[in-house]
């Protein structure tokens, strides 16, 4: 049998590159993807050394692209973005309008048709939301109302994008495929009613029949209780839905994809989420490693202006138009300067709509590498710009309190629920199934509690349940400060994962070494891991089980006379 087959080999190098320099990048403060894109570079056709097979990646990376854009369908809210439609929607409208018109602007200087600056304008337009969130959760502004902006505003952007990407192939077909030919209004208003109508049928058969139908399925495969069957489920109707779409109706993948995820809610959608996640989160790191493969270093080198240039608008020019909006709207330079920082780096979509753009002809290549380059640049910049700002908004406090002026507070989440108890309290990390049984054990014996978990519909069922709840990471100092570890007595960790679970327990020694710390393990050996850390004691779930049980079978009546020996 022969062992280097192309498919091996791609996935080997690609991912493990991915990994290393995915490694990298996080240890230097930077996204994770610009380690991708770089892991691509070295395995692409343009450097020396191994080099992938460029077909096999482009495949592979289009099923990145479907469990991509399922995953946006899954996290659509409709809730967060009209809680701030007055400025998210006109506001980011106007953005996108703004860079598609600088970029549309550096293409007619660089000489390239119309067509082609439109499509290079708008890659440059949409944020990465991967970027922004981190962005966002490491300075604990996500539940802000400047974050809460940031979010809505990325959500225009994204359905924004969804729309390009159905209406460019229509455009393509009407404009010759880019090749500058003229064409009659007719021939575009009939292509574009020709899509309208196959996108109106895909839309009305998801609402109609998909929206009944998938749910329904979902929740039949979830009472067989067969994890491997569910995760099967999800990864099923979102290629099945996303390769019917595209061969019945017309429509892009992408498009498909993102309705097959934003037709399942609730309950159904939390585990859809977290059951793919593994799987999404693979091809997602193929799908930046297949788009690095694209990239020519040499334009760096042959073209370094357009990409300063490119760099600049994206960094500068579309910033500087969100501050602008922003700021019309009458918030405060401290809101506008953070939701122009965050939008200042470009990422997936950006990628998604220039490969889109080459394969339809109505892109260069030079214009696709441009756009990569930008992003690449940008992402590693944010982090400095994020810097900066903070850097910036400690001197202004500092010197508002030297000058006896009101020192401005810093940003409160939007919806923090009750507050922190005063004095000692305890803390409960995790509020699913086990943590939430706890937390009213200990209400019931009136232990003030404060919950931290990093899934937001049980923060918020949490703080429904009159618990002061944060969200976040555990493991992230920022998020342990705010649950006031110097005044707590006790620290329960119900969350299932016990590597996590023993970062957490040595930060916290490190707090308050006088806590007592107990956890939750699956074996022996997460127990050894647990109290090596830290804890004062860790509960082996399936031993209380089986003590439970066999205590409750004593009960039973055959068997009380051998309870009472």
């Amino acid at each position: 049998m022969p062992h280097d087959t192309p498919l091996i080999a791609l996935l080997a190098m690609g991912l493990v590159l991915a990994f290393l320099l995915g490694t990298l990048a996080h240890r230097l403060r930077l996204s994770p993807i610009v380690g991708y894109l770089v892991a691509g570079i070295l395995v692409g056709p343009f450097t020396p050394g191994f080099i992938a097979d460029p077909a096999l990646a482009m495949e592979l990376s289009e099923i990145g692209v479907i469990l991509l854009m399922f995953g946006v369908g899954l996290h659509f809210s409709v809730e967060d973005l009209l809680e701030v439609k007055a400025i998210a929607i006109p506001g980011a409208i106007v953005q996108i309008s703004a860079a598609t018109v600088m970029g549309w602007g550096l293409a007619w200087f660089l000489g390239w048709p119309h067509l082609h600056g439109i499509v290079f304008g708008l890659a440059l337009s949409v944020a990465s939301t991967v970027v922004l969130l981190r962005a966002m959760e490491d300075r604990r502004l996500l539940e802000t109302r400047r974050g809460k902006i940031a979010v809505g505003w990325l959500i225009v952007e994204d359905l924004v994008m969804v729309g390009a990407l159905v209406l460019l192939p229509a455009l393509a077909e009407a404009l010759g495929a880019g090749d500058g030919e003229r064409v009659g209004a007719g021939s575009v208003l009939s292509s574009l009613g020709w899509t309208f109508l196959k996108v109106s049928a895909f839309v009305a058969v998801m609402m109609v029949v998909g929206k009944r139908a998938i749910p329904w399925m979902l929740e039949r495969v979830a009472g067989f209780g067969s994890r491997e069957l569910f995760t099967l489920s999800v990864l099923a109707i979102a290629l099945g839905v996303a390769f019917g779409s595209a061969k019945l109706f017309g429509v892009s993948f992408a498009l498909g994809a993102f309705f097959a995820g934003m037709l399942l809610n609730g309950d159904l959608s939390h585990k859809a989420a977290s059951d793919s996640l593994p799987l999404r989160d693979a091809f997602a790191v193929l799908f930046f490693v297949s788009v690095g493969m694209l990239f020519d270093p040499m334009i760096l080198v042959e073209h370094p202006i357009p990409v300063v240039a490119t760099f600049l608008i994206i960094v500068v020019g579309k910033s500087a138009a969100a501050y602008l909006i922003v700021r019309a709207f009458k918030h405060p330079s401290d809101t506008a300067l953070t939701i122009s920082a965050s939008l200042a780096q470009i990422g997936e979509f950006s990628f998604i709509l220039a490969a889109l753009g080459v394969s339809l002809g109505i892109l260069s290549e030079e214009g696709r590498d441009l756009v990569l380059a930008g992003s690449l640049l940008s992402i590693i910049a944010n982090p400095l710009i994020f810097g900066w700002l903070d850097l910036w908004q400690a001197r202004r406090q500092e010197n508002a309190a030297a000058a006896g002026e009101p020192v401005p507070e810093p940003s409160r989440p939007v919806h923090a629920g009750p507050p922190l108890p005063e004095g000692e309290h305890a803390i409960l990390v995790g509020f699913g199934r086990v943590g939430s049984e706890i937390a009213r054990l200990l209400r019931e014996r009136e232990v003030p509690l404060v919950v931290i978990d990093d899934d937001m519909d049980l923060v918020q069922k949490a703080r429904d349940d009159g618990f002061p709840a944060i969200r976040g990471n555990a493991a992230n100092v920022r998020v342990l400060d705010e649950a006031a570890p110097d005044r707590a007595s006790l620290m329960v960790l119900a969350i299932p994962q016990a590597l996590e679970a023993g970062e957490v327990i040595a930060r916290l020694r490190e707090m308050n070494p006088q806590m007592t710390i107990l956890a939750r393990a699956h074996s022996d050996g997460e127990v050894r891991h647990l109290l090596k850390h830290g804890a004062d004691g860790a509960v082996l779930a399936e031993k209380e089980l089986a003590h439970s049980m066999a205590e409750m079978a004593l009960s039973a009546p055959p068997f009380r006379k051998h309870r009472a020996i």
